[in-house]
């Protein structure tokens, strides 16, 4: 399929995941917000897909197709505890970023499948 799509598609619904666990994990922290001992937890995002998107397929002619397909879906992730209380104002604002990227990422995605459906349409 990354043949026939690019990679869009695939980083697009892994960064979705990632917002969706990130999320969860927000929410998790507001309602523990009382609980004695509780410090506020989050995930990071490591970069891989911008590692995955440095690498070229390489090719020694114009008419051969590189065998070597990059997996640049996958986002890897830490679990990070900090030491801090939780705090709802930061919360709050984790949240609405957060929230504010997973729409993007919908959006871009929407694009991308008008664009495919755009392109199937003319062949038609």
């Amino acid at each position: 399929m990354e043949f026939l799509f690019g990679k869009t598609i695939k980083i697009l619904t892994s960064m979705m995941d990632f917002r969706s666990q990130k999320h969860q994990l927000i929410t998790s922290n507001i309602a523990n917000i009382d609980t004695p001992e509780y410090t506020s937890k989050d995930l990071q995002f490591k970069g891989v897909i911008g590692e995955a998107m440095r690498k070229q397929l390489t090719t020694t002619s114009k008419k051969h197709l590189s065998g070597q397909f990059v997996n640049a879906g996958i986002i890897d992730s830490d679990f990070v505890d900090s030491e801090e209380r939780v705090n709802v104002e930061k919360e709050m604002a984790n949240l609405a970023e957060n929230h504010l990227m997973y729409n993007l990422s919908v959006e871009l995605l929407s694009r991308k499948f008008r664009s495919i459906k755009s392109v199937l349409n003319e062949v038609k």
